[in-house]
């Protein structure tokens, strides 16, 4: 077993619970996410679009002794129609990497979108491998391929090419 497959230490004394995310959680959510934004990892969110998300969202909590529930992860699966549904927001806390979390919420995504019917989900992520491992592939087997093209900047990309704003 490699360093990768193990449970970190915060991972091995945590009883950790999956459940429906709700709006409350919002705040939460963002919290968890805004690391992985800065490292443009993931997009920014508004706290209205986490509230969206909730509705086929799930939400990781970890108990250990003497600490209250803490969440530590979120994934929420947004339903295009019949056809499609993208996985969206997978975030981990660092702590609980590779303690199965991810794994588990992205399991949760999938089986929501299998009880409304989804024909396909895809899923954008520079996390390749680990979306591999969870069934995901590059391709679907009659070879469709998604192509992006860019109408705006994000959101940190305006920043940072604003004339107008204050240099650090």
């Amino acid at each position: 077993m490699s360093n990768l497959d193990a449970d970190p230490p915060e991972a091995e004394n945590a009883n950790i619970q999956l459940r429906q995310a709700q709006p409350v959680d919002a705040a939460a959510i963002h919290a968890l996410m805004r690391p992985y934004v800065m490292q443009r990892l993931l997009l920014a969110r508004t706290e209205a679009e986490i509230i969206e998300l909730t509705r086929h969202g799930f939400v990781a909590f970890a108990e250990t002794e003497g600490h209250a529930g803490k969440l530590i992860g979120f994934s929420a699966i947004e339903i295009y129609g019949p056809k499609l549904a993208e996985l969206q927001c997978l975030a981990v806390d660092t702590a609980f990497q590779g303690s199965g979390v991810g794994r588990q919420l992205v399991n949760a995504c999938v089986a929501r979108a299998r009880e409304l019917n989804v024909m396909e989900i895809l899923a954008i992520s520079s996390s390749e491998g680990f979306l591999q491992s969870c069934g995901f592939d590059y391709s679907l087997p009659d070879q469709k391929k998604a192509l992006f093209f860019q109408l705006r900047p994000r959101p940190t990309e305006a920043l940072e090419t604003d004339p107008n704003r204050p240099q650090a």
